[in-house]
């Protein structure tokens, strides 16, 4: 059965600690991490779904998690790919991402996108995990991507009634106002920034009713720009950022040379791969080589 937020509190009201032990994460680009550089995770990249899992590892001893994600995937390649070797690792816990490079790129139709996540989305949850989907950003202000404004619409309304119909759980990007700011994007506008990667992750553990010792960033406003400085940042993010993705999204890929940063389950923080939580966080006394936590195996204590 999908565990929603209202089984997550204890019976005096207060948090409980969550139900999950192992994480799985699909999708592209965006979940994968690009745009989140961090040289001491694994494939060089942090994201959102790291951030989570650290977290979520934090109060469940026993925690693992697995990142099937690769840059550039289309939704029936993610599909293709990943799906079957999600399920082999039998989680209990799915995020589901997909379908914004087809209609970015590809001018996808959102209606036939939305059949084939659905078809996914019935497979993953009929395990019994909780399935977590994504509704895209509200791109409207965006220079270009102000045009498939209506197209992303379109898709994150079937994303809610697929999740309504297979008890998935939402998390609604396009309902962040934070992602407006242009703090919270990489200078392709492409991808999510650090910042916006910490709050998409902030949005998934409230979005699962899990107590978190992340807290909400608020950037300041950028100074206002006059209109003829706009269009010329734009005339030069087009040619440095935008047309190199649309070409490179068009041409042929070999999908064989590509693997997934996390292919397997293991914990979030493991020999030499320390974990952030500040002292008195819950996950602390889980770092290995922290004074209080576990040794790594095969060292003394």
């Amino acid at each position: 059965m999908t565990m929603g937020k209202q089984e997550l509190r204890s019976a005096a009201g207060g948090p409980a600690r969550h139900p999950w032990h192992r994480f799985v994460a699909l999708g592209d680009s965006y979940t994968e991490g690009i745009g989140d550089p961090e040289p001491g995770s694994l494939g060089g990249l942090r994201g959102w779904a790291d951030r989570v899992a650290e977290e979520l590892a934090g109060s469940q001893p026993d925690f693992a998690y697995a990142n099937l994600a690769i840059r550039g995937m289309l939704l029936k390649e993610i599909l293709d790919v990943q799906l079957e070797p999600a399920l082999a690792l039998k989680p209990d816990l799915i995020a589901m991402s997909g379908g914004g490079n087809d209609i970015v790129f590809r001018h996808g139709d959102p209606d036939k996108l939305a059949e084939k996540i659905d078809e996914a989305v019935g497979i993953l949850a009929a395990t019994g995990a909780t399935v977590l989907l994504y509704a895209g950003p509200d791109w409207g202000e965006t220079p270009v991507f102000g045009k498939i404004r209506g197209r992303v619409a379109v898709y994150n309304e079937h994303l809610h009634s697929i999740g309504a119909r297979h008890h998935a759980i939402m998390v609604d990007l396009w309902c962040l106002p934070e992602l407006q700011h242009a703090l919270m994007w990489d200078p392709d506008r492409l991808h999510l920034s650090p910042l916006g990667h910490h709050s998409v992750a902030v949005a998934t553990l409230d979005a699962l009713g899990v107590a978190h010792a992340l807290k909400p960033h608020q950037p300041r406003p950028l100074p206002a720009h006059g209109w003829t400085q706009a269009r010329a940042e734009d005339l030069v993010w087009a040619r440095q950022y935008f047309v190199p993705w649309v070409l490179k999204q068009l041409r042929p890929r070999q999908l064989d040379g590509l693997a997934a940063k996390r292919p397997l389950p293991e914990p979030v923080f493991g020999l030499g791969r320390p974990g952030p939580f500040p002292p008195g966080h819950p996950g602390a006394d889980l770092q290995p080589g922290v004074s209080g936590g576990p040794a790594p195996e095969g060292q003394a204590a």
